[in-house]
């Protein structure tokens, strides 16, 4: 039976991978291939609510890239050329 979220008293750690896409893990153990230990330990709401607040924009890190490099701003879109942003 799995437990629920109350009764779960297991710690997580956070994780993220080359994408830098965020997910919780059991902290007993190993990390799944191509992820890596991103510095939060504890409570599996914690770790949720951590992720929460650093993983702002859930696009893979590849496509924020390829859209910056397309002249695209990373949240808004493409950007016009000699458009202004500031209003």
């Amino acid at each position: 039976m799995t437990p629920e979220p109350d009764d779960d008293d297991r710690l997580y750690k956070v994780v993220v991978n080359h994408e830098e896409q965020y997910s919780v893990w059991p902290a007993d153990r190993d990390n799944p291939a191509g992820w890596s230990d991103a510095g939060r330990t504890g409570p599996k709401s914690d770790c949720l609510a951590h992720i929460e607040d650093v993983w702002t924009d859930m696009r893979p890190l590849s496509l924020r890239r390829h859209l910056r490099t397309d002249g695209q701003d990373a949240q808004d879109g493409p950007v016009a050329e000699g458009a202004d942003r500031t209003g």
